[in-house]
């Protein structure tokens, strides 16, 4: 067997990231197009056979600083990612040593900021409130969804259906989560959180992800709950987002949802050709 240290291997580089435990397998296609597919995702995502991730993320140029691309962990695309968006804005302000990056997915431009002590800033956009802009099978009322709960819709790139509950805890998120992904009033599925009111400002927040399952945390996820907390009047516009790997602050402004938290490198890495070949 050749020396874990030796170069042995031309296969395709990644970097695997976490945000609050929310974690990503990384790949950079600036310099050289990866055919990524949602056989190669699906593969990867797997935590025995592959790496393991919640989403996959590409690195591609774009008319500003990179274009993001996002896989889960079922091979299925989504248009936002906020954790991975961070991640990925970290890593490339390291890189480039900016302060302040313009990153392009299909859910827009979004403004990423250093924001310092090693935490980062991404703006997500404005929230889409519209039931067609969530979207929504039909038109109903966003802010009282006719479903048992009661729960709020909201768009952010990727659709959202949040639940308000007395306590987060004793939801059995692996149940629930399953049963409301699938809700026929979600024509693209949905991403399902379970909130608890703390305070005016401070938020405890479980997630359930479209195509991934149960997660340690949700940026998306955070800013949609963050959103729609504050049009029920159930907090002020900024708030603290407690997680189960940890804590975001996402503040509603002006200019669109702001979602500011730490990231980590976690390794870089290469799948081997051998690996490659068995998707062929």
């Amino acid at each position: 067997m050749p020396a874990m240290t030796e170069e042995h291997d031309t296969g395709l580089p990644f970097m695997k990231m976490h945000g609050l435990g929310n974690d990503f397998v990384v790949v950079d296609a600036r310099e050289q197009a990866v055919p990524v597919s949602a056989r190669l995702a699906q593969a990867v995502a797997h935590r025995h056979f592959g790496v393991g991730f919640d989403q996959l993320a590409v690195i591609e140029k774009g008319a500003s600083d990179a274009h993001l691309v996002f896989y889960n962990a079922d091979g299925s695309t989504s248009a936002a990612c906020g954790n991975a968006t961070r991640c990925i804005a970290r890593h490339l302000m390291d890189e480039s040593g900016k302060s302040e990056l313009h990153l392009t997915t299909d859910r827009g431009d979004l403004l990423a900021r250093d924001a310092g002590d090693g935490m980062t800033s991404v703006n997500m956009g404005q929230p889409q409130l519209r039931w067609d802009e969530v979207p929504l099978a039909e038109e109903v009322d966003t802010l009282d969804l006719p479903i048992e709960g009661a729960p709020v819709a909201t768009g952010m790139g990727n659709p959202h259906c949040t639940f308000f509950v007395e306590d987060a805890e004793a939801v059995p998120l692996e149940v629930f989560g399953a049963r409301y992904e699938h809700h026929p009033l979600y024509p693209q599925r949905t991403n399902v959180q379970v909130a608890q009111i703390v305070g005016p400002d401070h938020i405890r927040m479980r997630v359930w992800e479209r195509g991934v399952g149960v997660t340690l945390a949700s940026g998306s996820s955070s800013c949609a709950t963050a959103v729609a907390a504050a049009r029920r009047g159930l907090t002020g516009r900024e708030v603290r987002i407690d997680l189960d790997g940890g804590t975001l602050h996402v503040a509603w402004r002006d200019d669109g949802v702001w979602m500011t938290g730490p990231s980590v490198h976690v390794f870089s890495g290469a799948l081997t050709s051998e690996f490659l070949e068995t998707l062929k």
